[in-house]
């Protein structure tokens, strides 16, 4: 088995960005980002998080 291979099966698959109470921003191997969890509140708290900071990114779960 190669090295690149060890190393990408080393890699954690999911990433935790930010929390937000217990909403949590959760970036995948693939670049994408999801906002899993929470009460309302703080998936507003996330939402304003991301627009202000993260503007750019394209987030799933931001209904």
């Amino acid at each position: 088995m190669r090295l690149k291979h060890v190393l990408e099966s080393l890699r954690p698959r999911e990433e935790v960005v930010a929390t937000f109470g217990e909403a949590q921003l959760i970036r995948g191997q693939d670049g994408k980002c999801e906002l899993r969890g929470g009460t309302p509140g703080d998936r507003q708290e996330a939402k304003e998080w991301i627009l202000m900071f993260w503007h750019e990114a394209n987030v799933r779960g931001l209904e």
